[in-house]
C-alpha cells in the first residue's frame, strides 16, 4: 500500500471522528465513547497510537476508563449492543429503536445510571467485515428527551458512526493490505459443513466427494482467507458471510 494512500486516508479518520464529536454537541449528549472492535481489549488509537477517548469528552475526565481492559465486556450498554444490528437509545433504565426488540427488551439496563452516571444515550452498534463489532456511545448525565432526539437524528449519528469506525478498522487494521478472496461455490459448501463440526470424510459423504478433494477445497478455501488453521478458516468465513444457515 502506497504510503500517501496512509497519509491522505488518516486525516480523513481524524474529521470522521470530529463528525462524531459535533453530532453530540448538537444533541444534548457531550459525551462521547467509541470502539471499532469491541473484541480488543486495547483503547481504539490514532495512527499514532494515542486513544481517541483521551481526545473525547465522557462524564469522568479523571478516570481513564479506557484503560479498563475488561471494559467491553463489563459495560451493560455495550452489552446490547452485541444484540442488535441497529441503534437504540437509552434513558434511566428504559431502552428503545426504531421497531420493537425482544432483545433488547431482555437486557437489564436498571442500574446503568447509577453505576456509571449516563442519565441518557444513544448507542451505535456497528458490523463490520471480518465479523468485528465497534460501537460509537453517544451519552448525557442530566435528563435529555433522547426518545425525539434519536427520531430525528438516529440516522444521521447511525452513519456517522459507520463512517467513522469502518474508516479506523481499516486503516489501523495490522493486515489491511490482505484483501480476503472470494469462495467458489464448492469451497464455501465445504466450509459450511465444516463450521457445523463435520469432518472432512463427513463432508465428503455429504457432498459425494473424495475426502481428498474436500482437503483440496478447505485448503484453497484457507489460502484465499488468509487463515493457518481449520478453526481460523471457519472464523474468518464466517466474518465475511460465506457461512449461513445450512438446509
Amino acid at each position: 500500500m502506497a504510503r500517501g494512500d496512509e497519509d491522505h486516508a488518516w486525516p480523513q479518520v481524524e474529521a470522521l471522528a470530529d463528525a462524531v464529536v459535533a453530532l453530540g454537541g448538537a444533541t444534548g449528549l457531550p459525551y462521547l465513547a467509541a470502539q471499532s472492535d469491541l473484541g480488543d481489549p486495547g483503547a481504539m488509537a490514532d495512527r499514532d497510537g494515542r486513544p481517541f477517548a483521551a481526545r473525547f469528552r465522557w462524564l469522568d475526565r479523571d478516570a481513564d476508563y479506557w484503560r479498563n481492559r475488561r471494559l467491553a465486556l463489563e459495560a451493560t450498554l455495550l452489552h446490547a449492543a452485541r444484540l442488535i444490528a441497529e441503534p437504540f437509545w437509552y434513558r434511566e433504565g428504559r431502552v428503545g429503536t426504531w421497531r420493537s426488540s425482544g432483545l433488547l427488551d431482555g437486557v437489564d439496563l436498571s442500574a446503568v445510571t447509577a453505576r456509571t452516571g449516563v442519565v441518557a444515550a444513544v448507542v451505535a452498534p456497528v458490523h463490520l467485515p471480518g465479523g468485528r463489532l465497534g460501537a460509537v456511545v453517544w451519552a448525557a448525565d442530566t435528563p435529555v428527551d433522547v426518545a425525539a432526539v434519536f427520531a430525528q437524528r438516529g440516522e444521521a449519528m447511525f452513519a456517522a458512526a459507520i463512517r467513522f469506525l469502518a474508516a479506523h478498522a481499516e486503516w489501523s487494521a495490522p493486515r489491511r493490505h490482505f484483501t480476503p478472496g472470494q469462495l467458489s461455490a464448492r469451497e464455501a459448501q465445504c466450509v459450511r459443513w465444516a463450521a457445523a463440526g463435520k469432518t472432512n470424510a463427513e463432508i465428503g459423504t455429504i457432498l459425494t466427494l473424495s475426502v481428498s478433494t474436500v482437503r483440496f477445497h478447505l485448503r484453497n478455501a484457507a489460502e484465499k482467507l488468509g487463515a493457518a488453521t481449520r478453526a481460523r478458516m471457519i472464523q474468518l468465513a464466517t466474518g465475511h458471510g460465506f457461512v449461513g444457515t445450512l438446509a
